[in-house]
């Protein structure tokens, strides 16, 4: 059965190769969407090429809604987005694909059935295609190959979805077991480089010294770094001192 989470349903209008209805469905899966419905795939239905092609997305071209015309594959949406790369005339508001994501989540949120088409290989969506839609998705591409093919436009759409439907963490970094070094530990760090920087008479001139350990500092805090970091810090110089007294 399709997962119980709110969200747009996928329509891939007249497909023709039944490997890029695998890919989109490989690409829906990603994302965590499961609501596909294919529109008179030229190639018939059940494909057996779309499913080698999914990898792994077979329970949702299971799952998938057949139909015969566009008009029947809407029936019961309220909100219709079509996606398309090439101006057509038509006096509809175009959404980039992140607003257009941004404005489905806050449709489905309120209650409203959203769907999003994706037309053929061969030359996207017709005029009367997209005549049906309330809204135009326009993929910003390079004007001079705007070719996207039908498993790449849906990835991108899916993928804006997750942003604007999912907690997505834009950066983080894994420690593995370790955890960052305190203030204290870094302060420490410092001063035993300092210290023994000194000895060693690196600070000279006398009047460049502390412009020179400000620098030094100003180094170590771009480094941030982890307690397992600074307890090596400290062995290498150890190391180079112990090296030293043995000459």
């Amino acid at each position: 059965m399709p997962s119980d989470t709110s969200q747009p349903s996928f329509v891939l209008v007249r497909p023709q190769m039944g490997e890029n209805i695998g890919a989109a469905a490989r690409a829906m899966w990603n994302f965590g969407l499961d609501r596909m419905r294919i529109v008179a795939p030229r190639d018939g239905w059940p494909n057996p090429k779309a499913v080698a092609m999914s990898s792994g997305a077979g329970r949702l071209l299971d799952e998938a809604q057949l139909f015969d015309d566009l008009a029947g594959a809407l029936g019961d949406r309220t909100f219709v987005f079509a996606t398309t790369a090439r101006q057509r005339g038509l006096t509809k508001p175009v959404y980039s694909p992140e607003h257009a994501m941004q404005l489905a989540a806050e449709k489905i949120a309120a209650g409203e059935q959203v769907a999003v088409l994706f037309g053929p290989e061969r030359a996207g969506l017709e005029n009367e295609d997209i005549a049906k839609a309330n809204a135009i998705i326009s993929v910003p591409v390079n004007p001079e190959y705007a070719s996207l093919n039908l498993g790449q436009c849906v990835l991108l759409t899916a993928y804006e979805w997750m942003r604007q439907s999912g907690d997505v963490v834009h950066e983080a970094t894994d420690l593995g077991k370790g955890d960052w070094a305190t203030g204290i530990e870094v302060e420490k760090l410092v001063e035993h480089y300092e210290d023994r920087l000194d000895e060693a008479g690196f600070f000279y001139p006398p009047e460049k010294a502390e412009g020179m350990k400000v620098n030094l500092r100003n180094l170590w805090s771009r480094m941030r770094m982890t307690r397992a970091d600074v307890q090596m810090m400290h062995g290498v110089m150890r190391q180079m001192v112990r090296w030293k007294d043995r000459g």
